[in-house]
């Protein structure tokens, strides 16, 4: 019977214990930046709003855009919104409610109450100022499980390739993901854990970087959501990774915390909260990285398109949408590169946990 290793079944239910955290901390969370059509659109469609009355504010246009939402929204045209309404799960001194989303804008897509709820600033609160808990299945939360979906399908079947046509050549979508599940295996794992552990280790780094860099790419689709840019999600990534490289870390990593060979005593008292502090350091580091350049790169691009808006000319529209390109190019090479970066530096924490002692 196969072992079944502590970080194998962390690797299965990450996939699903972003959905709670998710729902909080909208104003740090970052949804997907749409693609340059659906930017470009929504940036026009609040410039139409305005009806030349209110100056353009940017800053504020991109926070809202970066932001979680209870409805899934893909383009504006004209006046017109393209969105799918998301299931509102609220708990109330009334009770249990669920309703759509779509109750709280009236027949002009105005804000509007909600059997004494309504949303502020992407939170649902009630009139009365009595507590709330928001269970909804927002933005964000509908496209963590969307990619779950994605992930299952597209990994049971390679598997069920690798079941029926073992010792063959591979074939279809199995003939393009091996080389990356090899090189995540052989380059990632192997070097950075070692010949003795790697095979437990894998299939969690493998989940890892699949995760990472499939939702990178979702986040570049029109309408998309752009979980990595989200920190809560960055942070139970994080958050695991911790447990995976701690929990399995063997008394020689622990004693180059707390009791450093060839230290004198004395001065273990300085260096031991050091290492201490690393050991939380590294995961937020993590955190960090991920969260950052995703979003980074999405702010960019909707800065460029507000350009456009702000000098009011359609001259320069044409170097917006050419850099407004190259942006999306390079935001194509981060998806890959920061899905290596985190699955990389994960490997090389648990490899540093589970190394041998040396004599």
């Amino acid at each position: 019977m196969k072992k079944v290793y502590f970080s194998n079944i962390l690797a299965f239910l990450f996939l699903f214990s972003s959905v709670t955290f998710a729902q909080h901390e909208h104003g740090s969370d970052t949804t997907a930046t749409p693609a340059i059509e659906t930017s470009t659109e929504a940036v026009e469609g609040k410039h139409e709003e305005t009806h030349g009355e209110a100056k353009f504010e940017p800053g504020k246009l991109i926070l809202e855009h970066i932001g979680d939402e209870h409805e899934w929204h893909f383009a504006t045209i004209g006046h017109s919104h393209v969105s799918i309404s998301l299931p509102c799960i609220v708990y109330t001194k009334d009770g249990l409610k669920v309703f759509s989303s779509s109750k709280f804008k009236n027949e002009h897509h105005e804000p509007a109450s909600y059997e004494g709820l309504k949303l502020e600033h992407h939170h649902i609160v009630a009139e009365d100022g009595s507590t709330v808990y928001d269970f909804s299945i927002t933005k964000n939360v509908a496209s963590l499980l969307l990619s779950a979906v994605l992930l299952l399908t597209i990994f049971l079947s390679v598997a069920k390739g690798y079941k029926e046509r073992e010792g063959k050549a591979p074939k279809g979508l199995q003939s393009l993901l091996e080389p990356i599940i090899i090189f995540v295996r052989d380059e990632i794992a192997k070097n950075n854990i070692g010949e003795k552990h790697y095979r437990r280790f894998t299939p969690y780094l493998l989940t890892l970087f699949f995760f990472i860099w499939i939702n990178n790419l979702l986040g570049l689709l029109p309408g998309g959501a752009n979980l990595t840019g989200n920190i809560a999600v960055t942070l139970v990534l994080a958050v695991i990774a911790f447990f995976v490289t701690n929990l399995n870390g063997k008394s020689t990593y622990w004693g180059h915390i707390f009791a450093m060979p060839g230290v004198p005593k004395w001065l273990l008292i300085l260096l031991t909260p050091v290492e201490v502090i690393g050991l939380f350091m590294k995961p937020f580091s993590l955190m960090v990285r991920l969260f950052a350049n995703i979003s980074a790169g999405h702010i960019i691009l909707l800065s460029l398109i507000s350009l456009i808006f702000i000098f009011e000319s359609i001259a320069i529209s044409p170097i917006i949408v050419g850099f407004s390109i190259f942006m999306n190019l390079i935001e194509l090479l981060v998806a890959l590169l920061q899905a290596y970066i985190f699955t990389m530096l994960t490997s090389t924490y648990i490899g540093s946990a589970v190394e041998e002692h040396h004599h």
